[in-house]
């Protein structure tokens, strides 16, 4: 007749065990962490609208061995874009780069306008800006990077296009182009299409 082991013995037994299952488990799941390298922590984009101002920021690759931050200001009343970037070590912006965006969208004076704008990521450390606007339907593409002669801060125009026809755009008067009448049928007719921008290549992330 074979007796078995003590409740108290039995109950201890069961407890290492337990606990070697789980450091044995705990200890893959580190080691199946580790070994995916090619795992990046999220990183954090933001925007924000008061008012006149549109806000939002990215990640933007000046220098590849510092992980710098970059600023996009949209300022409806001068119409312009802005950008700088974050010097982390001095803890201070690297000047400002601007694009006009009357000139760029090719918007008539006080026009009403409504600008969206966001950020993505499109490499580990560079972010893009997304910009659209609703009246004209047209989008644009922009990155931030190193200004003229690797000083400063420059903004780059990748692409530029048009998501639908613009709103309320009518034909230009006989003889004088800055006089718009309706057409005939009173349907809108949009403006000839100005010419395509050169695109510039997203940077792509090292091989």
């Amino acid at each position: 007749m074979c007796r078995g082991y003590p409740p108290a013995t039995m109950k201890s037994t069961n407890t290492f065990w337990a606990l070697l299952a789980g450091l044995g488990l705990g200890a893959t799941g580190v080691i199946a962490y580790l070994a995916g390298g090619s795992a990046q922590p999220v990183k954090a984009a933001s925007n924000d609208r008061y008012q006149d101002y549109v806000m939002a920021t990215g990640a933007v690759n000046i220098n590849p061995r510092i992980q710098t931050d970059g600023v996009w200001l949209l300022d409806y009343k001068s119409g312009k874009l802005l950008g700088t970037v974050i010097d982390r070590t001095a803890g201070k912006i690297i000047g400002w780069a601007e694009v006009d965006l009357v000139a760029e969208f090719e918007l008539a004076p006080k026009q009403d306008v409504h600008f969206l704008m966001t950020t993505g990521h499109i490499t580990r450390d560079q972010s893009a800006l997304y910009l659209a606007e609703t009246s004209t339907g047209k989008f644009g593409v922009y990155t931030m990077g190193p200004g003229p002669n690797n000083s400063g801060v420059g903004i780059r125009r990748h692409d530029l296009s048009s998501f639908r026809k613009p709103l309320n755009v009518v034909a230009p008067a006989a003889g004088n182009p800055e006089i718009p009448v309706p057409l005939p049928n009173g349907l809108p007719q949009a403006l000839p299409s100005p010419a395509v921008p050169p695109q510039i290549p997203l940077p792509l992330p090292p091989k």
